[in-house]
């Protein structure tokens, strides 16, 4: 689980892209988010995809699959069918003195994340979810030289701790070797009446933040620079 690290402005943009398209079924809004952070990032998508599914995963093998709805309570595992119904259960949390709570896709804990977010629904959404863990990712990579050693540190500082992850994780890419590719994310939904007028798109020719730039591609990730 995500333990420190920081976030930037681009996340309310980021967890509101994810709810402009329709038709993901929740077994694979992980992966469509990790795949746009990926993008956005340049870490490897298979690293961002094995660490969900040690997160959050169930099934087994090239089965198995992260769940967005996920919350950690202190080592209580839950996956919840719904955002609504996770938001409610660590918003009521919350309000009882809980700060070890780890939410989403990545498992953001907010004891350390919840300030880089404006709100717990927020912090659930899987796309900001998915952007803050690569940004972490990215960040331990800088320091340590090497995508192994920044998979484990991601979940510890400690020696033992983190190499235990890394097998973990070592061992979902494995299987997402021998997995069919991700299905293209659907369309974008169509545009609705803008209420806000000062809420308008960037003029033609603009690109944000989240724009394609070449998706990382499948291969060796260990010892890679």
């Amino acid at each position: 689980m995500l333990r420190k690290g920081m976030l930037g402005a681009t996340v309310l943009a980021a967890c509101l892209a994810l709810g402009a398209r329709a038709g993901v079924p929740a077994p694979e809004v992980c992966d469509h988010a990790a795949r746009q952070a990926a993008t956005a990032t340049g870490v490897p998508l298979d690293l961002l995809r094995a660490i969900a599914r040690v997160e959050t995963g169930r099934g087994a093998g090239a089965d198995r699959q992260p769940w967005p709805w996920a919350l950690n309570l202190g080592g209580d595992g839950r996956w919840l069918p719904s955002l609504a119904e996770a938001q409610a259960l660590a918003e009521a949390e919350i309000a009882g003195g809980r700060r070890n709570l780890d939410l989403g896709c990545f498992q953001l804990n907010y004891r350390w994340h919840g300030e880089a977010f404006p709100s717990i629904a927020a912090m659930l959404e899987p796309q900001g979810n998915a952007l803050h863990a690569a940004r972490f990712l990215l960040d331990l990579h800088a320091r340590l030289g090497d995508w192994a050693a920044a998979a484990g540190a991601y979940h510890s500082s400690d020696p033992d701790r983190a190499a235990a992850y890394r097998a973990r994780v070592e061992s979902e890419l494995a299987a997402l070797s021998g997995a069919p590719d991700l299905p293209p994310m659907p369309p974008p939904a169509a545009p609705r009446f803008n209420a806000f007028p000062l809420l308008v798109a960037a003029p033609s020719g603009a690109r944000g933040s989240l724009v394609p730039q070449g998706l990382p591609g499948r291969g060796p990730i260990w010892g890679l620079p």
